[in-house]
């Protein structure tokens, strides 16, 4: 008999991109087959506020907490914001740079990105990446033609994992929840140079990853539209109606990972640079 599907949360801390960590994270997760991780992922984090604002995350949605971060004194802080909060935390980096010390007998240089080569690329993907952890969960201000996806999508449709995978290959992704009965901002309907794309999910998936957000901090036998497969249903369903009125595109993430939603949205997105000629 094949066990019920568990979600659980992964967040992934880099001072850098986060590729070491995805790789890491998701080669560890694939190895149990009754387990899905709900990725969050905060790159470039290099300074105690930065770092502050993800421990606030962590501690609103715990899980394991994987991390690649170079500086001894935020490192710290990592661990002992993980050991308050009761959670496991591990340093990727860290036993491997100890082996390599032990050999080389001379300490690592410590300097964040420096695996990255300093080109041109590497300057692109980064400057991806701020746009995008400047334009998440709806933060939409007037320079929407500066995007080049726009993903919108109700609560739990993977919307920021995909933006910061998107934005990992230098494409500036900003990406906008869907909200029932709640207009979207006028601004993306005026978007004239953005891919915008819209990503939906079973209604079953969604109620078992929210109801996995939410577990212990709410009473589980009561009544919770944001967890009711019938209110998701109605969710999915106006989210669907938006993006067939604005001829939006739309990809069910239901079985695909986020590389395989990612790889859907860069083939339409360049065929929409083809169109756009």
């Amino acid at each position: 008999m094949q066990q019920p599907q568990r979600f659980f949360h992964l967040h992934m801390i880099s001072d850098a991109t986060g590729e070491t960590l995805l790789a890491a994270g998701r080669a560890a997760a694939a190895q149990y087959k009754d387990a899905r991780a709900i990725e969050h992922i905060y790159p470039l984090i290099r300074n105690e506020k930065q770092l502050a604002r993800v421990l606030d995350e962590v501690e609103r949605e715990p899980g394991i907490v994987l991390y690649t971060v170079v500086d001894q004194k935020l490192a710290r802080q990592v661990d002992e914001g993980c050991a308050v909060l009761g959670l496991p935390c591990v340093s990727v980096l860290e036993p491997v740079l100890m082996v390599f010390q032990s050999y080389l007998g001379t300490p690592a240089g410590r300097r964040m990105g420096a695996q990255h080569v300093l080109d041109a690329q590497y300057f692109h993907r980064i400057d991806a990446l701020n746009f995008t952890m400047d334009h998440d969960d709806g933060q939409l201000p007037l320079d929407v033609e500066e995007a080049d996806v726009i993903l919108v999508g109700i609560s739990r449709t993977s919307k920021t994992p995909t933006s910061i995978y998107l934005a990992n290959r230098g494409v500036k992704t900003a990406n906008v929840p869907i909200v029932l009965d709640m207009k979207l901002p006028e601004q993306l309907s005026s978007a004239k140079r953005p891919l915008i794309v819209g990503l939906v999910a079973s209604a079953e998936r969604i109620s078992q990853i929210r109801q996995n957000r939410i577990l212990g901090s709410v009473d589980e036998n009561a009544f919770n539209p944001y967890t009711d497969r019938v209110t998701i249903s109605r969710e999915i369903a106006y989210a669907r109606q938006l993006c067939a009125r604005h001829g939006w595109p739309v990809i069910d993430v239901t079985r695909r990972s986020i590389e395989e939603t990612a790889a859907a949205i860069l083939a339409l997105y360049a065929k929409s640079k083809e169109n756009r000629g």
